[in-house]
């Protein structure tokens, strides 16, 4: 069973910075993405980036493309969230999420939650203005 533990979310001020782990475990392949999502009360939940485990391919939405760096460690089975310039438009509910198998269309996959069958709990991100 596929389980997905996300840490580092917290409270920073606009244009700080702030890095989330996503420790992952039950894996029976070496072939899986993981997604980091994100939904702010009232909206829809938006995939943020993504990373092959495998051959370390990403995906960034346009809305954190230069800001936000996503990087694993397969050692640790740990994929992280590098966040930097933080807006207040950030904050947000941030959660890891996991799709089995070596996808090559992260463009078409990641930003769709649906694709995603194992999730984590949830990290909350806050910016203050």
């Amino acid at each position: 069973q596929v389980q997905l533990v996300e840490s580092g979310g917290g409270l920073v001020q606009t244009g700080g910075s702030l890095r989330l782990s996503c420790a992952a475990s039950g894996f029976t392949s070496n072939y899986y993405t993981i997604g980091w999502f994100r939904q702010a009360p009232g909206k829809e939940r938006e995939g943020v980036s993504c990373i092959n485990r495998s051959d370390g391919n990403t995906y960034y939405a346009d809305s954190v493309k230069g800001r936000f760096t996503i990087s694993r460690d397969n050692a640790k089975n740990t994929v992280y969230l590098q966040m930097s310039s933080l807006k207040p438009e950030d904050t947000a509910v941030y959660y890891c999420a996991a799709v089995s198998g070596l996808l090559t269309r992260l463009w078409v996959i990641c930003p769709d939650p649906g694709r995603f069958g194992s999730w984590g709990q949830g990290t909350q991100v806050t910016i203050s203005s």
